[in-house]
Formats: C-alpha cells, structure tokens, sequence
C-alpha cells in the first residue's frame, strides 16, 4: 500500500487542557479510532471478532509529541500495520495537521487475545486475513 490508511479528526475544545492545546490523553483516542476506522474499512467489526472469539488488544503504545494541536485543528490520523513473525504486530501511526505538520508520531504494539483461553493467538496475521474484504489495508 502506498499511502497509509488515514481518517481525518477536528480537534474539539473539551480535549484542550488549560494550556489550550489537546490535552496528551487524547492523542490515544485519536489513535485508537484510527485503528477501528481501518477495521471497519477493511469490512472487519467488533461482532466479526466476538464471533471469531478473539478481540485486539494493546500491550505497548509510545507516544512522541511533535507540536501542539489547538481546538478547531484538523488532523490526519494514519495508521499502518506492521508484520513481524509471532504473537504481536505493531502499529505506526501519525498524527498531522492538514499543513503537513506532523503533531505526533505513535507507535503501539499490539495482539489478539483468544477471549476463552485469555491468551494471545499463534498468528495475528492469518484471522486478519480471513476477516478482512481489503487485505491490502493491513499490509497483507
């Protein structure tokens, strides 16, 4: 995929802390709706997990803050999966202004969770690959 799947946010003045930027917790929901978008694009929902009984879970996630957000920015928030062999996959995420200016970089490691076994599954990749529509939107 050439360009990373990427959903646009405004920035609301209730996420702005008393500094009148976004507050940092926020940065997280910004990422995590950009990684359920993706999910739903690639025709993928939580009921389709549930019934596959595995649901994602985040073990890791790093945030670098670049420059700040004011209420009224609108962002882009990419998200791109990144394969490795295992249990996890990591995910490479960008938060930038519509300017081009990247506000933050996050970069999450996450699994999928066997929701019987309370465990992560072998292999991530294959239960993406038979639930997606649009393989190519997680790098498949």
């Amino acid at each position: 995929m050439s360009e990373p799947f990427s959903v646009r946010v405004t920035v609301r003045g209730y996420e702005t802390d008393v500094q009148g930027h976004l507050n940092q917790a926020v940065y997280l929901n910004y990422a995590e709706h950009a990684r359920w978008s993706l999910l739903q694009a690639a025709g993928i929902g939580q009921a389709d997990l549930v019934a596959r009984g595995v649901g994602p879970v985040a073990l890791e996630t790093t945030v670098r803050f670049r420059r700040e957000l004011l209420a009224g920015d609108e962002v882009d928030v990419t998200c791109a999966f990144e394969w490795g062999t295992g249990k996890t996959f990591t995910i490479a995420q960008t938060v930038r202004k519509t300017d081009g200016t990247v506000a933050a970089e996050i970069t999450a490691v996450g699994g999928l969770m066997d929701l019987k076994a309370r465990r992560l599954v072998a292999d991530p990749r294959e239960y993406f690959k038979e639930l997606t529509t649009d393989p190519v939107l997680f790098g498949l």
